[in-house]
């Protein structure tokens, strides 16, 4: 049994990005190199959905998560929120709404907070920039609300501690309340429970599934882990090199991975429910070539099933069944025969 239970509302996406392209030059000011960190990625999230974005380290996914947050400007592509080009958005007032809808929860609890503020000012600082229309009292009565939604009880005494008092997993709380407090739609979770002690993540898996329904909110929750993302996830994106080689259903994914990549994550997550008879593809070849790559396939040196066509072509994102894509030419093949 997973916390993922409540299929997304159709009612169309509350966040889609389209193309979605980052490059930094490299080399410093007169660098000629560029390191392409995001690549032509489509997503979309909709209204109660949480879908997750997989991937080891580098590949991209944290900056896909900043993009979207508007942290840092896009090279191509567009984001829309709620069918409006976020591009289109013009002046402070305008980008003020739409962060305080699309909020973002960073992965380090240890240094998402002030050591010198006690807890109280986080939160109270996001009521008054995002919640005008709140006298003093009832933003304070309303902190302790979002306090007690997150499980930090009771809240009154919580708000008076400083971070150093609290756990890795309590802060971590804080800063779900510290999103919740600007009302938004959709929060980027960036790895929010990578550095928590394993005993303690489950909690926090089953509080972003428990807020999805309760407060009306969308999760594009960000982590290399696939046993976490299974247990909270409505859909999976799996993420290489800057781009997205598999999309679809989380359990659909896990269970019929078709892009050797996923089936290289998923042998490397021993899943004690879900024995394979069968080892995975082992791990051997280069690292991902992400500066200044060339046409082809970026996970062909890693591969054990490339074909000639992954050097010089780029395999497209293809659906390969009702909802489950893949960007693999083998994979395209075995469904075309």
């Amino acid at each position: 049994m997973t916390a993922a239970a409540t299929p997304p509302h159709p009612n169309g996406p509350v966040l889609r990005a389209t193309n979605l392209t980052r490059h930094f030059r490299v080399g410093g000011r007169l660098g000629r190199n560029t390191l392409h960190a995001v690549d032509g990625v489509d997503l979309t999230i909709g209204r109660r959905e949480i879908v997750a974005l997989v991937g080891e380290s580098g590949s991209g996914k944290s900056t896909v998560a900043r993009l979207l947050a508007l942290l840092h400007p896009v090279t191509a592509g567009e984001i829309h929120y709620h069918g409006r080009p976020v591009g289109s958005l013009r002046g402070r007032r305008q980008r003020l709404d739409y962060r305080r809808r699309v909020q973002m929860v960073f992965q380090d609890p240890y240094s998402s907070l002030s050591p010198v503020y006690p807890v109280s000012h986080a939160i109270l600082r996001s009521l008054r920039l995002h919640r005008g229309d709140l006298s003093a009292t009832e933003r304070r009565e309303e902190a302790e609300r979002l306090l007690g939604l997150v499980g930090l009880t009771p809240p009154g005494e919580v708000m008076r501690k400083y971070p150093h008092e609290l756990s890795g997993g309590q802060r971590q709380r804080v800063g779900f309340a510290a999103a919740l407090a600007c009302r938004p739609e959709v929060i980027l979770a960036d790895e929010p429970v990578s550095m928590l002690d394993v005993s303690i993540r489950i909690g926090l898996l089953n509080l972003m599934a428990r807020l999805r329904e309760q407060e009306d909110v969308s999760f594009l929750y960000i982590t290399h882990d696939l046993a976490s993302a299974r247990y909270v996830a409505d859909r999976m994106m799996v993420m290489y090199a800057g781009q997205v080689v598999e999309s679809g259903p989380a359990e659909q994914v896990l269970a019929d991975p078709r892009h050797p990549y996923t089936q290289l994550l998923l042998s490397a997550a021993p899943d004690p429910d879900a024995m394979r008879e069968e080892s995975g593809p082992d791990d051997y070849g280069e690292p991902p070539r992400v500066v200044d790559p060339e046409e082809g396939c970026r996970f062909r040196p890693r591969c054990p099933l490339a074909i000639p066509v992954c050097e010089t072509v780029t395999p497209p994102l293809g659906e390969l069944t009702p909802g489950h894509s893949a960007a693999c030419h083998v994979a395209a093949l075995h469904k075309s025969g």
